[in-house]
């Protein structure tokens, strides 16, 4: 730091300082994203479960009620129907039977099986009075669905169903029961995004299995022991939601939702780098963006320091080489012979002089530094997430003011935009892609681009005559070309006029497009200037429209770039064109190629 000079030092200090504060900036930028796309994958999942939770509810509820109606068919109003009618009802139930693939039985007050559908061994006449679900329907004298049991005859997962059979006067005449093997009953909803690297997991609290993965070879699938899957035992140790690592150091983020009626628990699970992904690309266009204004900070700061600092060392000079013939430091004295006093009076006039230039150039440095330190990027995000409603409902002057002020800052940045597109293009670092292009697409997506300022200053866009040729350009740079002209065109338009837009084909084999306005056009002594850096016909401090005098400028080389041609010429109006070299293919070739893409190997 001792053999710094002190334009190094104060351009080391900006970029250092601008550097401390990107990467303060940047880490809280990322924890922040991270931990909202955290949330918001959270939030889904819980979503997700609750929602496959709520369908299998209703699966159940839809089949309990079936059941229902087929047992207020088991009775007379007093009695309970004969079992050679119950018999002859069940044989009946073919849509019933679906829902109860297992079978369908009826059982008597005593809990007693005295009919079914479908024969199993030693099942009618057994009593089932000891089952959980029995004695809880003796109780409540409602519906009610089992928790998953291990049926006594098949040794099967079963869920078992039961709806009391009732007389009129309320008395309890038994039960008709529906059976579903969990195995083959598919009651547990298809996940689609599997593919995507998501868990599901159907997990039987009351007897820990994994219900998803039954099947008829492995009708009782246990849960892995303890500490073999960390997902299931973090879902098992009460947390609804949460992050957890596999034993491969995989992190994912899970969230449970439990069904009450069959004590399952649903469980859904994704990769935690589907939150971190997305922030990490919005993280990445952030540094990108940042590592770009701090090159551009620090090359305007060492040009700054420089040029403040050049003008000391020249004086320096000076004096050093006066002080060696006897003259003060400072100011140089005005002793002796006259030619040495002109000489010191000039060169002291010289030095006032420079020191007034010195004060207005401080003044510039000091504002111009201000404006470039001040963080855009944050104005830009903090006025997004007020617009957007982040930081609540905003009242409505408040609303108009943040508008106002969001729409500033966006043309701030358009004017710096412009500075550094001009300085791509004459480095020749702009990327162009050239295609072919047709110019009335070009010009209609162009028209829709600035529909928007037109409708702002009340000046109608207008679609004149468009070529059929295509061209060859890049669209993006097209546009951009197309967007100045425009924009230009109805600043310019006098209240009342209007812009036209149109194409034609010229005997040069080129296709020009024109943008027309009906205002009154540039003046004669500045067509020379017309496209060149910094020029504006209305230069002066009370000028009234705003800009940097590069629009043009960038036109021109990004027409240098694409192998066209910028101009313009007066008719009623200023009329600045484009010409693009005309590309032969056909629209019909054009057309065929839009509909049958080439495919791949």
């Amino acid at each position: 730091m001792r053999n710094l000079s002190i334009g190094s030092r104060v351009a080391l200090i900006a970029v250092l300082s601008s550097f401390l504060t990107v990467v303060v900036l940047s880490a809280t930028a990322y924890n922040e994203l991270i931990r909202d796309f955290e949330n918001v994958l959270t939030q889904r999942q819980l979503l997700d479960a609750e929602s496959i939770a709520n369908r299998v509810d209703q699966d159940l509820q839809v089949r309990i009620q079936a059941l229902g109606a087929f047992a207020a068919t088991l009775t007379d109003g007093k009695n309970r129907l004969s079992k050679d009618r119950i018999e002859a009802l069940l044989g009946r139930q073919s849509a019933l039977s679906e829902y109860f693939e297992a079978g369908l039985l009826v059982f008597d007050e005593d809990s007693v099986a005295i009919a079914e559908n479908v024969y199993v061994p030693n099942r009618i006449g057994t009593s089932y009075a000891d089952r959980q679900h029995f004695r809880e329907a003796y109780k409540t004298r409602e519906p009610v669905i089992s928790r998953p049991i291990i049926g006594r005859t098949t040794g099967l997962l079963l869920l078992s169903f039961l709806y009391p059979i009732s007389s009129d006067d309320g008395d309890l005449l038994g039960f008709a029961g529906g059976i579903i093997n969990l195995a083959e009953a598919g009651i547990i909803p298809k996940q689609e995004d599997a593919s995507f690297g998501a868990l599901f997991k159907v997990i039987d609290t009351g007897h820990f299995m994994q219900v998803d993965t039954l099947s008829v070879a492995n009708p009782m699938p246990d849960l892995p022991p303890p500490g073999e899957d960390l997902i299931i035992d973090a879902a098992l140790s009460g947390q609804t939601s949460g992050v957890v690592s596999d034993h491969s150091g995989k992190k994912w983020i899970y969230a449970t939702q439990h069904l009450d009626r069959v004590g399952w628990m649903f469980l859904r699970a994704v990769p935690y780098q589907q939150a971190t992904q997305p922030a990490r690309a919005s993280f990445d266009k952030f540094l990108a963006a940042s590592a770009v204004a701090l090159l551009a900070l620090a090359a305007i700061a060492w040009l700054l320091a420089r040029a403040t600092t050049l003008p000391l060392e020249r004086m320096s000079l000076r004096i050093r080489e006066m002080a060696t013939e006897g003259f003060a430091a400072n100011r140089l004295s005005l002793k002796g012979p006259p030619e040495v006093r002109n000489v010191a009076r000039a060169f002291n006039k010289l030095m006032k002089e420079r020191e007034a230039l010195d004060i207005m150039k401080d003044d510039f440095v000091s504002n111009v530094s201000h404006e470039l330190r001040t963080p855009l990027t944050s104005i830009n995000g903090a006025l997004k997430l007020l617009r957007s409603g982040a930081a609540g409902k905003l009242p409505d002057k408040a609303d108009s003011m943040v508008d106002v002020a969001f729409r500033n800052s966006e043309q701030l940045q358009r004017l710096i935009s412009d500075l550094l597109d001009f300085n791509k293009a004459m480095a020749g670092q702009m990327p162009i892609d050239l295609e072919t292009v047709d110019p009335a697409t070009a010009i209609r997506d162009a028209c829709d681009g600035n529909r928007a300022m037109a409708s702002h200053y009340r000046i109608p866009l207008t679609l004149g005559h468009c070529t059929e040729k295509f061209v060859t350009a890049d669209p993006t740079r097209l546009r951009q070309i197309l967007d100045n002209f425009i924009s230009n065109a109805i600043k310019f338009s006098p209240v009342g006029g209007s812009v036209r837009i149109s194409s034609e084909s010229t005997s040069s084999g080129m296709v020009r497009i024109t943008v027309s306005d009906e205002g009154p056009g540039v003046p004669e002594s500045f067509l020379p200037r017309l496209f060149q850096r910094f020029a504006q016909a209305d230069s002066g401090s009370a000028r009234s429209k705003a800009g940097t005098g590069l629009g043009l400028a960038i036109c021109r080389e990004l027409a240098k770039l694409m192998n066209c041609e910028v101009g313009y010429f007066y008719d009623n109006g200023a009329n600045f064109w484009v010409e693009l070299p005309q590309n032969m293919v056909s629209r019909n070739k054009v057309n065929e190629s839009a509909r049958n893409p080439p495919r791949g190997d």
